[in-house]
C-alpha cells in the first residue's frame, strides 16, 4: 500500500493545472476525500504508535501534542467538507439579475448609513465622496456621527449628506446604526464603514439580487487601498495577499452554498422590512454584523454573497492595531456562542448552516493548539523529552505525504487566495495575543468595541513591546533549545537522540518563523498618510504654452504621483500640469525628486473639484480592484528570506503600493 502513496499525490497535481472554478465538482470532492484519508491515516498512527510513555511528564507532553495536532487537523477538515456542497459564483449572474431588475421597474429608495466615531476627516471625506457619486440615483446618505464633531457636520452638509448625532452613545456601532434607522424610511439600507469607499456602480451591481422576495441581504467582499502591516513591514506587497482574501474568496462562497453567508459589517445592502422584523441590528453583540446575519437566517430570510470587489477600505496601519482588531473580532465572534441569537442557541438553522456558522466561531480556538506547536520543540533540548516518537519510515510514509498533499492543494482549494507557508506569517504574530483573548473569553472577560485608528502619523519607526516581548522570549527559548540539542548529544536520552533530527528541523523552522514575525512587528515611519496605488497609465506633462511631453504614471496617491519618462528635458516649472484621463482635469504638479527617467511629484494647490475628481478616479471607478492570485510558494519564500536578510528600503521612489487594474478609460498622451 505504501508504494501507492506517491501515485496518489499525482492526483492533486493534475487537478491544480487549471483554476478551481474551471474544474468539475468531482475534482474538488476527490481532493477532499484524499486529504481526509491521509489525515485519518496519520492520526491513527499518532494514537497507536507515536506516544512517548516513558514517564508521567513525557506522557503529558505527548498527549498534549497529539490533542493539539488532532484539533488542528480535524478542524481543518470541517471547512473542506463544507466545500463538498456546490457553491455559486454570483459574478456570472450579474448581467441576468440586472436585466431582470431593469425590466421589473423596481427602483427602491436606498438609505446609505455611514457610522463614524473619530475617524480623520479626510478618511471620512473619501467615503462620502464615493457614496454621493453612486450612479444609482434614488439614495440618501446619512452620516451617523457618534463623536458629535462640528467639522463632520459641516463636511456632511457640504457634500449633500444628512447628519445625525444621537444624544446618548450606547451599544457601540449597532446602537448607532439603529438610531439612524429610526430617522430614515428607505426600502433598502446600505452600510459602509467610515473608511470604505464604494465604486460608482456598487448599487447597480448589487440591487438586482434583492429582487427575489425571500432575499434579505447581499454581501460584497472587503478589499483595501493600503497594505496591511505584515505586507508593508516585510516589503512583501507583491508577494502576499491581505489576511482577509481567504475569507472573501473561499470561506464566504462556501458558506453561500449552505445559505450561511456571514454579514461582514460593511459593504452590504439589505431590505428594511427584514431588518425591522428582527428588531434592527443586534445591540448586545460586539460583532453585531455576524449575529444580525444569523438572526435574519432564523426568520427564513436568505443572505447572498457577491464575490466582486465593489468597495475598498483602510487596513489597520500598525501591527498593534492589526492585532487589536483581530482580538476584537475574536471576542465578538466567541461572545456570540453565548447569545440566544448566536450559532449555538439560534433556532431555525439547518445542520449545515449551524456547522458553517460554528466553524467561523471555533476557528479562533485554533490559536491555543498553535501555541502548543510553537512551544513543543523546546521539550527536546530543554527537558530532554521527545513528545513524538517519529521514525524516518513514519516521516516518509505518513507525515510527508500528508504535508505534501496539503501544500500542493491548499492554494487551489482556496481559489488562489493563500498558500501553505506565507499565509501563516500573520499567525506567528497573532498566536500569543489571540490565545490570551480566547482564554479571557472562556472565563467571561469579553472586550468591548474599539474603533481601529486611521491615518496615524509616525515620525519614526517603532515596535509594540506588548507584541515584541513574547516573540523575543520564544526566540530565546528556541536558541537555548537548539544549543542543547547540538552540544549535549552524549547526555541526551536515547529517544531524544533518535528524534533529534525532528527536533532540530522543528526548532530551526520555529526560530526562522519567529525572526520573521519579529521583523514584521517593526512599523516604519509614516509621514505621508495617503495610500499609494500601483498602476500603469499613459499620461503627459503640459506647460503654459500647451506643449505636451509624454510620460507614464506608475504610482498614484492623493498626495502625489510617480512617473517615468524618456525625455530628460521635461518642463519642471510652477505651471506644469499632469493629465492622464478625461475624468480628471489637468492637475498642477511640483517635482520633489527626479532622475533622468523617474520623477516623484507632489500635487500643487488643488481646487476642491480637482481633489474630488482625483479621489473618484482613484477609488470609485468600476473594476479598479484586482483579484490577485497567491504567488508560487518557493519564489515567495525566497523573496521572504531576502527581506529577512536585507530589510525593504523605503524611499521617495519606493512607497508601499497596492496594485490596481489598468483603467480602460485612460487616454493616451497622443490624443
Amino acid at each position: 500500500m505504501n508504494e501507492l502513496f506517491p501515485l496518489l499525490l499525482i492526483w492533486p497535481l493534475w487537478l491544480i493545472r487549471r483554476p478551481e472554478q474551471d474544474t468539475p465538482i468531482w475534482g474538488r470532492r476527490s481532493l477532499i476525500v484524499l486529504i481526509s484519508f491521509f489525515t485519518t491515516r496519520y492520526l491513527v498512527w499518532r494514537v497507536t504508535s507515536s506516544l512517548n510513555l516513558e514517564s508521567g511528564l513525557s506522557i503529558a507532553l505527548s498527549v498534549l501534542l497529539l490533542i493539539a495536532e488532532a484539533w488542528l487537523l480535524l478542524g481543518g477538515l470541517v471547512p473542506l467538507w463544507l466545500a463538498w456542497q456546490p457553491f455559486p459564483d454570483r459574478r456570472q449572474e450579474i448581467d441576468q439579475r440586472h436585466q431582470r431588475w431593469a425590466e421589473s421597474g423596481w427602483r427602491p429608495d436606498v438609505d446609505i448609513l455611514i457610522p463614524t466615531y473619530g475617524e480623520p476627516l479626510n478618511v471620512l471625506e473619501r467615503t462620502l465622496i464615493g457614496c454621493t457619486s453612486l450612479s444609482y440615483p434614488h439614495t440618501k446618505v446619512w452620516v451617523l456621527d457618534d463623536s458629535n464633531r462640528h467639522e463632520v457636520k459641516s463636511l456632511a452638509a457640504a457634500l449633500g449628506c444628512h447628519y445625525l448625532h444621537r444624544p446618548e452613545r450606547v451599544n457601540a456601532k449597532a446602537g448607532n446604526l439603529n438610531y439612524g434607522l429610526r430617522h430614515c424610511k428607505g426600502e433598502l439600507v446600505a452600510v459602509f464603514d467610515a473608511d470604505f469607499i464604494p465604486q460608482r456602480t456598487f448599487l447597480d451591481r448589487s440591487i438586482g439580487f434583492l429582487l427575489d422576495p425571500d432575499v434579505a441581504l447581499i454581501q460584497t467582499p472587503q478589499t483595501f487601498i493600503n497594505a496591511d502591516p505584515v505586507m508593508r513591514n516585510l516589503g512583501m506587497e507583491d508577494w502576499l495577499l491581505s489576511d482577509e482574501e481567504s475569507f472573501y474568496r473561499w470561506i464566504e462562497p462556501v458558506r453561500d452554498g449552505w445559505g450561511a453567508v456571514v454579514c461582514a459589517g460593511t459593504s452590504f445592502v439589505l431590505k428594511r422590512k427584514a431588518l425591522d422584523q428582527i428588531g434592527g441590528f443586534v445591540e448586545q453583540a460586539i460583532s453585531e454584523d455576524f449575529v444580525t446575519g444569523i438572526s435574519l437566517r432564523r426568520h427564513r430570510w436568505r443572505l447572498l454573497y457577491l464575490q466582486e470587489k465593489l468597495s475598498a477600505g483602510l487596513a489597520a496601519e500598525t501591527m498593534a492595531d492589526f492585532v487589536q482588531q483581530r482580538q476584537r473580532w475574536a471576542s465578538g465572534t466567541l461572545q456570540s456562542l453565548r447569545l440566544s441569537s448566536g450559532p449555538v442557541r439560534c433556532r431555525g438553522l439547518s445542520v449545515g448552516q449551524r456547522i458553517a456558522y460554528l466553524e467561523g466561531a471555533m476557528h479562533w480556538f485554533n490559536n491555543v493548539p498553535r501555541l502548543v506547536l510553537m512551544l513543543m520543540p523546546l521539550s527536546y533540548g530543554l527537558l530532554g523529552i521527545a513528545p513524538i516518537l517519529l521514525t524516518s519510515q513514519a516521516a516518509l510514509t505518513l507525515l510527508l505525504p500528508l504535508w505534501a498533499l496539503q501544500v500542493l492543494s491548499l492554494g487551489w482549494l482556496n481559489r488562489g487566495s493563500r498558500t501553505a507557508f506565507l499565509s501563516e506569517l500573520t499567525g506567528w504574530v497573532l498566536t500569543v495575543p489571540l490565545t490570551v483573548t480566547v482564554l479571557a473569553n472562556l472565563v467571561g472577560r469579553i472586550g468591548g468595541f474599539r474603533v481601529t485608528p486611521k491615518h496615524q502619523r509616525r515620525d519614526r519607526g517603532s515596535y509594540s513591546l506588548q507584541l515584541l516581548l513574547p516573540l523575543l522570549a520564544l526566540a530565546l527559548f528556541n536558541l537555548v533549545n537548539l544549543q542543547g540539542l547540538l552540544s549535549n548529544a552524549s547526555d541526551l536520552p536515547d529517544q531524544v537522540l533518535a528524534g533529534r533530527p525532528v527536533g532540530l528541523i522543528w526548532g530551526v523552522i520555529n526560530l526562522l518563523s519567529l525572526l520573521v514575525a519579529i521583523r514584521a512587528c517593526w512599523d516604519p515611519a509614516a509621514k505621508d498618510l495617503y495610500p499609494w496605488q500601483k498602476l500603469k497609465v499613459a499620461a503627459w506633462i503640459e506647460d503654459l504654452g500647451g506643449h505636451r511631453y509624454p510620460c507614464s504614471i506608475t504610482a498614484l496617491s492623493e498626495s502625489g504621483v510617480r512617473i517615468t519618462y524618456a525625455n530628460a528635458t521635461l518642463p519642471w516649472v510652477n505651471s506644469s500640469k499632469l493629465r492622464w484621463c478625461k475624468e480628471v482635469p489637468a492637475l498642477p504638479v511640483i517635482p520633489t525628486n527626479t532622475t533622468e527617467t523617474v520623477a516623484l511629484l507632489r500635487w500643487g494647490d488643488l481646487q476642491q473639484h480637482e481633489r474630488h475628481a482625483l479621489i473618484r478616479w482613484l477609488f470609485c471607478r468600476p473594476g479598479c480592484w484586482v483579484d490577485r492570485q497567491a504567488p508560487q510558494e518557493i519564489r515567495a519564500l525566497l523573496a521572504l528570506l531576502r527581506r529577512l536578510i536585507a530589510p525593504p528600503k523605503r524611499g521617495p521612489y519606493q512607497p508601499s503600493l497596492i496594485p490596481q487594474r489598468t483603467p480602460a478609460d485612460s487616454v493616451s498622451a497622443h490624443q
